[in-house]
């Protein structure tokens, strides 16, 4: 459930919402009463990327060149 908080509550009490926020907690922003904006915390990012993870995983035909019929699909001829 979403806690709304007037933007000058919300300036005072910056620190608290934004650990609710981290912590889950869905924080609507209000300006004269009417809601303005929403805290929520940062999707968790996806594990980083790691060069060389497939290393034998592609075979030397992998890196043949295209047929000509292919490459025109791809360049939409």
């Amino acid at each position: 459930m979403a806690v709304i908080v007037n933007v000058h509550e919300a300036k005072t009490q910056f620190s608290r919402l934004l650990e609710q926020a981290h912590a889950g907690q869905e924080i609507i922003l209000a300006k004269a009463g009417q809601p303005y904006a929403r805290m929520v915390p940062l999707a968790q990012q996806a594990g980083g990327r790691r060069p060389g993870r497939l290393d034998g995983q592609v075979g030397p035909e992998f890196f043949e060149p295209l047929p000509e019929s292919e490459l025109a699909a791809w360049e939409g001829r």
